[in-house]
């Protein structure tokens, strides 16, 4: 008798995958395959870059990035909407071509489907909330509401959701606001 060894497919592996406009994530060894975001979902990620960037000009405390690949493990690594890197943070997880840590922030723009949603909303909240992400985004362009989860006592809680009336901020960037309905 002779027992199955199970391959678990690593970022390594990742990289050998053909360039074919699919976005290819890996969590605990799982592929994990999207395709390319609605339009809806494209304009919203650029009016949150946009609302960041134009904090970030005026108060360089750190940086805002587009899609970047998250390596957190050789098993996990992920392609997130967006995400912000303290000036420090950057300095001790982003010097390469990749992101090898926890960034600061990680926001996430849901896609339609159950699947796509259950993975923003419960494999990939747990997976952040593992390797100390500090704060992450669910962003329902939908519902025109952001879920926001901060750690607190070394977890990522759920915080509030800001609705299109309100005013969205964060303690990690000092003085940053802004309107919700903005960034719809």
């Amino acid at each position: 008798m002779s027992a199955q060894v199970e391959t678990l497919l690593t970022n390594k592996d990742l990289e050998c995958l053909p360039e074919d406009g699919n976005r290819y994530e890996l969590i605990e060894a799982e592929l994990y395959v999207s395709t390319a975001p609605e339009l809806i979902h494209q304009f919203t990620a650029g009016n949150i870059h946009f609302a960041f960037e134009s904090f970030l000009r005026k108060n360089p405390i750190g940086r805002i990035v587009y899609g970047p690949g998250v390596i957190f493990s050789d098993y996990d690594g992920v392609i997130p909407d967006l995400v912000y890197l303290s000036n420090e943070r950057r300095q001790e997880i982003a010097t390469g071509t990749r992101i090898y840590g926890a960034p600061n922030l990680v926001i996430e723009i849901l896609s339609p489907g159950v699947q796509n949603m259950e993975r923003d909303r419960k494999v990939k909240l747990k997976l952040y909330d593992k390797y100390g992400v500090d704060e992450y985004w669910i962003v329902d362009t939908r519902a025109r509401a952001i879920e926001v989860y901060r750690r607190e006592d070394a977890t990522l809680k759920f915080f509030t959701t800001f609705v299109t009336d309100e005013t969205i901020t964060t303690p990690l960037l000092p003085g940053f606001s802004c309107e919700v309905r903005g960034l719809f």
